[in-house]
């Protein structure tokens, strides 16, 4: 017998919330973004850094870094190489979408300000406001203490 509010209550309510959508449609196109951002790295920057340093692989296309072998096991740190390309293209992406969208967020706020100086304080005698400058109540006429 499940009770009210058990377990699976608490999941339909967290799956249909809003913001667990909107982070699946955010986790889709980011894996959409990721093949561009490969394909970017892989077609583009990988061949213009083999162009530069003149390494070409066996079938003549450019190879980033290459590859090393230390006791019959194989390292490609070419490979490697092109992952951190991508890691760092796609932070770079994301930290420009994020600051933009932080900035766009607070487009419409107003600034709080400081609260202004007070102009008006109570007289102790006969509690009116009177100016926060004077020395002397202008109603019921008593000498202030002075402020410090």
């Amino acid at each position: 017998m499940a009770k009210e509010g058990g377990f699976f209550s608490e999941f339909k309510k967290f799956i249909l919330r809003g913001n667990v959508m909107d982070m699946a449609i955010g986790v889709i196109i980011g894996a959409a973004f990721q093949n561009i951002v490969t394909a970017l790295t892989g077609d583009f920057i990988t061949p213009l850094i083999g162009a530069i340093t003149g390494k070409t692989g066996e079938d003549g296309g450019v190879v980033v870094g290459g590859t090393f072998t230390v006791n019959g096991a194989v390292f490609n740190y070419g490979d490697f190489i092109s992952a951190v390309l991508n890691f760092l293209i796609m932070a770079f992406i994301l930290f420009c979408l994020i600051r933009a969208v932080n900035k766009l967020t607070t487009l419409g706020k107003k600034k709080e300000e400081a609260p202004a100086e007070p102009t008006e304080k109570d007289c102790p005698y006969c509690q009116s406001k009177i100016s926060i400058k004077a020395t002397r109540c202008p109603f019921c006429t008593s000498e202030l203490p002075e402020v410090q």
